[in-house]
């Protein structure tokens, strides 16, 4: 698919979205998550006028583009061929598609969303994610789109969850149904972030809770980063005994493995 086409394609399905009233409506009772959000005019990174968009035209060119990557996983990958670790043990989940690396200055927008409530920018990146499926014209008729869920601890402490509201408007735009309760954290575990590989697998094993059923339904999961994947991992297995026949991964960034 052609940029233009992939344009039109993008510009068509956003324009189904319509204000997230009751997102508008826990911010204005938030009092100070309001004042953190902004609505889009300042450039989320260098304050500069930002017209429609949280983030800047100029900023948004220097935003870190994925190399040719693994479809399964989304590791860098000559002309994008399955990875040989994918050959070697394939993951529960099918596909990844993810927008960018996670690098600077990506990964300061990644936490002004998960850490300092810029809502605008959760649109921004759906929109990122529905032209990169438009481009690489990966079959986006999926029947449920689930954001990774939040420990209800973790859900308190920050008051809302960031998967939750970049899958928001991305759920709109595709027309898909949005399972945003009856898939939840069983516990609660630690960060991700100073865990090695085999701890992050320990780490969140049995850590996730399915409800409903979803025989026979390709399911979208929403993320904001994949690091080594063993939560996005954990998570497939779960959807997987649940009945879904395919979980694709939908990420914002993609942690580069060094």
């Amino acid at each position: 698919m052609s940029n233009s086409d992939s344009d039109r394609v993008v510009g068509s399905l956003w324009s189904r979205q319509r204000p997230e009233r009751s997102l508008l409506a826990r911010c204005l009772a938030g009092g100070h998550r309001t004042l953190a959000w902004g609505f889009a005019g300042d450039c989320a990174l260098c304050d500069a006028p930002g017209g429609d968009s949280p983030v800047c035209a100029a900023c948004e060119r220097s935003l870190p583009a994925l190399p040719p990557a693994c479809p399964r996983c989304a590791v860098p990958s000559p002309a994008g061929a399955l990875c040989g670790a994918c050959i070697a043990h394939a993951p529960a989940f099918d596909r990844t598609v993810a927008a960018w690396s996670y690098a600077f200055p990506l990964d300061r927008l990644v936490l002004a969303l998960k850490f300092h409530a810029r809502f605008s920018l959760a649109p921004f990146f759906a929109k990122k994610l529905l032209a990169i499926l438009c481009a690489q014209s990966v079959p986006a008729e999926f029947d449920a789109i689930v954001p990774m869920p939040l420990h209800r601890a973790r859900l308190a402490h920050r008051g809302f969850n960031q998967a939750l509201e970049i899958a928001r408007p991305l759920a709109r735009a595709l027309n898909c149904p949005l399972l945003a309760r009856g898939v939840a954290r069983a516990r609660a575990t630690s960060p991700q972030t100073d865990l090695d590989p085999q701890e992050r697998r320990r780490n969140v094993r049995g850590s996730f809770r399915c409800d409903i059923d979803l025989e026979s339904r390709r399911v979208a999961v929403i993320d904001d980063v994949m690091t080594t994947g063993a939560t996005l991992e954990e998570f497939a297995k779960l959807l997987k005994r649940a009945g879904a026949i395919e979980v694709v991964n939908l990420i914002v960034a993609r942690t580069i493995p060094r």
